[in-house]
């Protein structure tokens, strides 16, 4: 298939093309650098440096079966900050997009949503059928986006699935050429905000300390607890969904691993692997910070027959070997 990957110079839209690359489709990579990288994109993909306003319509004019949608911003901090941005940006750009399929007959696309559209959930584990109840501008915009796939479903054909990530972690391993070393794709975001990376960054870095957000939780350690996913499992879910899509048809999908790892036993893995007795601290809790955030990936499994594979050690292992030694 030929396949266009928006937002596919970042994390997560990185692996996901290397992932369809190996699989052999032809895959183009739309991204505008703006938080991407240009060497994240993997050999074998085409990069067009763009915004999705500007650069969409001609791209997918080019010939493009399927499109699997990252382009987005993805800092709540900063959407509380900023709404108007991540509303022009996440939903005015995927509207954009959209449109531009309409124009050019593409009908299939998977999109990249978020847990954060469930805002905190009544009860665990978290199923597609849970209250959309988003507590910011962030989720209240993938949120939009996935109520609009539903509309160009419903209106114009379209065969649309949202996938809801919960925490993802890790690292991709890529073989490299004859004579040449392995890459890795890994995070590598400007503001980073997620533990695993902080974690190893103290220890690769030898200063500081991590916090640990209260530990007088109704869990076993006390700590938060939340669910991890490898990246090369989440990336797997989307070659299952592009191949799924059904005309007339949105459907979303959770992705987790349906087992919860508190921030203690982050730290603790991160502990083992490294081999370093990270320096840790307890804090006060962040308001709104639910005790625990389990995903159900039930429907996923039952409708496409996707299951994780990793675990939280080997997300920590890949994700050191990655860029923090």
């Amino acid at each position: 298939m030929r396949l266009l990957v928006t937002g596919g110079a970042g994390y997560i839209g990185s692996v996901v093309a290397a992932q369809l690359i190996a699989a052999g489709h032809d895959v183009t990579v739309l991204d505008n650098l703006s938080t991407g990288h240009a060497d994240a994109v993997p050999p074998g993909a085409t990069l067009v440096v763009g915004d999705l306003r500007g650069k969409a319509a001609e791209v997918l004019a080019g010939g493009i079966d399927a499109v699997l949608h990252f382009a987005a911003r993805s800092l709540v901090g900063e959407s509380v900050a900023n709404p108007a941005l991540y509303w022009d940006n996440n939903l005015g750009g995927s509207l954009a997009l959209l449109e531009a399929m309409r124009a050019t007959q593409v009908r299939s696309i998977v999109f990249s949503s978020t847990a954060s559209t469930y805002g905190e959930p009544e009860s665990v584990p978290i199923d597609e059928g849970a209250p959309t109840r988003p507590t910011s501008p962030y989720g209240a915009s993938k949120l939009a986006v996935d109520t609009a796939l539903a509309e160009y479903a419903r209106l114009f054909g379209f065969g649309a699935i949202s996938l809801r990530y919960f925490n993802v972690a890790g690292a991709h391993r890529m073989a490299g050429a004859s004579g040449e070393a392995e890459t890795w794709l890994g995070e590598r975001h400007t503001v980073e905000t997620h533990l695993v990376p902080n974690i190893l960054r103290i220890a690769s870095e030898n200063s500081g300390s991590v916090s640990i957000f209260g530990d007088d939780y109704p869990t076993a350690d006390g700590s938060c607890v939340r669910d991890y996913l490898h990246v090369t499992d989440l990336a797997a879910a989307h070659l299952l969904a592009i191949d799924a899509c059904r005309s007339g048809q949105h459907t979303i999908y959770n992705l987790g691993s349906g087992t919860g790892y508190s921030n203690f036993e982050v730290l603790g893995a991160c502990r083992e692997v490294t081999g370093l007795e990270i320096p840790a601290k307890v804090v006060g809790r962040r308001a709104g910070d639910p005790a625990v955030l389990i995903a159900s990936s039930e429907r996923i499994g039952r409708d496409l027959g996707w299951k994780p594979e990793c675990g939280l050690r080997d997300m920590v292992a890949d994700a050191w070997a990655c860029g923090y030694r």
